[in-house]
């Protein structure tokens, strides 16, 4: 018989080593595990919600959480929602039903504390995907489904070559009239970045404040700029991973000036520039100017995830 119980120090290997056989196609590390989980402070090992058969083995989990703490300086618990950043039954357990049970305890959690609206799998700023991929584990969509989800968004991951990249010259042309202008493209100075992360957190997410906040290294970080910060291109500001971009994002009211192609293509020059040989981010709309504008720098689709949600009430079968 296989038990459900809470995650217990000394889980962390076993489940580190269920995870990497269920979901081959996102392997992950202990450290991660311990800096994304563990050491996260909204973590309650109560919501880690842990399959181990008799003879003592990880068969899976499903992970549960909620806010207690905010996630950045004036941003409140969103006290209605609940998170499952990630749910997996090692594949040597799978057609008993334990992937509904591990989703079952993990509502039931979360329900306990009064969330009336669960996300799967988008949790900031440790979310390992953006949703749910159902190419690759069509299994887990289904049973997200069965049990009341709903997809409210499809995300798609991007990436590009950096392999003999060259600014085109037309971005070239472009940056030069808009600096004829009076904008300036450049790295931000250190006493620039608290007003950068106010404007990237009002005008996009409190979450990409933050990550800029965190990166804290200005060499990363292009901004346009005139008399005031317009926009901004961010790379390595997600767990240091130098080549991944973002964030990224113009002012809405500067939109359609260029000054977006103008600061990826300046972001991407400057990874060249160190020496990275790709540029990839995880999440961005299907559709849309940013889409588009990725598409025409090279970008192509690599991923697509299906954001799911379950509310209050939600029909549930099985």
């Amino acid at each position: 018989m296989t038990a459900v119980r809470a995650f217990a120090a000394g889980d962390e290997g076993a489940l580190v080593d269920a995870w990497n056989r269920a979901m081959p196609a996102d392997p992950t590390t202990r450290s991660w595990f311990r800096d994304c989980v563990l050491l996260d402070p909204n973590f309650d090992p109560e919501g880690l919600r842990v399959a181990v058969t008799a003879a003592g083995e990880v068969a899976g989990c499903a992970y549960a959480v909620r806010r207690l703490t905010p996630l950045a300086p004036g941003t409140g618990l969103e006290p209605e929602t609940g998170w499952i950043p990630f749910l997996f039954v090692a594949p040597e357990h799978r057609g008993g039903g334990l992937g509904r049970r591990l989703l079952d305890e993990a509502l039931a959690f979360l329900a306990a504390h009064d969330r009336t609206r669960v996300e799967f799998a988008c949790y900031t700023p440790h979310y390992v995907l953006p949703g749910a991929d159902p190419e690759r584990y069509p299994a887990g969509c289904a049973l997200l489904r069965d049990a009341g989800f709903e997809t409210v968004s499809s995300p798609v991951a991007m990436d590009r070559s950096l392999a003999g990249y060259v600014t085109p010259d037309v971005v070239r042309a472009l940056r030069e009239r808009r600096e004829g202008e009076g904008y300036r493209f450049r790295c931000p100075g250190d006493g620039e970045l608290p007003e950068l992360i106010r404007f990237a957190s009002r005008e996009f997410s409190p979450e990409w404040g933050e990550a800029i906040r965190r990166l804290g290294d200005p060499a990363r970080l292009l901004v346009a700029v005139r008399e005031r910060v317009v926009g901004f291109a961010a790379y390595g500001a997600y767990r240091g991973i130098a080549e991944r971009f973002g964030p990224f994002g113009v002012d809405p009211s500067e939109r359609g000036t260029g000054i977006g192609a103008i600061l990826l293509h300046g972001a991407m020059t400057m990874m060249r520039a160190e020496g990275l040989h790709a540029s990839w981010f995880l999440w961005t709309g299907q559709t849309g100017p940013a889409a588009r504008l990725y598409v025409k720098a090279g970008y192509e689709v690599t991923r697509r995830f299906h954001v799911m949600r379950r509310s209050a009430g939600a029909v549930q079968d099985g």
